[in-house]
């Protein structure tokens, strides 16, 4: 019988805007409650304005548990968030993203702009490297990532990238899937995060 992974931590990666699809912000807040229930600690980018802020949010009046992290140069734009149970605070976005990889046992795509696109395509790099083995959910809500998805199948198509590639990563389309998805995931070594360092 195969080990399933125990995830204690998420990292989610998302929108720091007020602006996009309403159904995008319900999730946001759905998301976060959903975590909480399944004591699952939420690691994001330490902002309390857009998604960012409304899961975060919906974390902790949940009852749950927040960490962010969040570059000295953004802790004014995006408005760091004073009311997590943890905010980090680091000298550069490099160390921000090391930090949160690093204090997360999966990661999650939600809506964003080219900051979470960024992150989306470097967690996925370091996973193809074999830096890490933790799982990559992209949470396609109401068709948004779509057309990243068909990117991917079209760097395949043209050999930029394996068919395997395709494996790095998988795609719910709410996230009342993200529980269930989890639990069906095997076991995964975390000592392989040591390669970031």
């Amino acid at each position: 019988m195969t080990s399933m992974a125990i995830i204690k931590s998420l990292c989610v990666y998302c929108g720091s805007s007020d602006r996009g699809r309403p159904a995008h912000h319900d999730a946001a807040l759905r998301l976060g409650r959903i975590m909480a229930k399944a004591g699952i600690r939420l690691v994001y980018g330490g902002g309390r304005i857009g998604m960012m802020g409304r899961i975060a949010d919906a974390v902790m009046e949940g009852g749950g548990e927040v960490t962010g992290i969040i570059p000295r140069f953004l802790e004014q734009v995006e408005v760091g968030h004073s009311g997590v149970t943890q905010l980090i605070v680091t000298d550069n976005m490099h160390d921000r993203k090391q930090k949160m990889a690093e204090m997360s046992d999966a990661f999650l795509i939600m809506p964003g702009g080219l900051g979470t696109l960024e992150e989306t395509f470097e967690i996925l790099t370091w996973k193809q490297l074999g830096l890490h083995e933790k799982p990559v959910i992209i949470a396609d809500i109401g068709g948004y990532w779509r057309h990243l998805t068909d990117l991917v199948d079209h760097m395949i198509d043209e050999s930029y990238a394996k068919p395997e590639n395709r494996a790095l990563f998988q795609v719910i389309d709410s996230v009342d899937e993200l529980l269930p998805v989890l639990s069906a995931m095997p076991a995964f070594d975390p000592g392989v995060e040591a390669k970031w360092l």
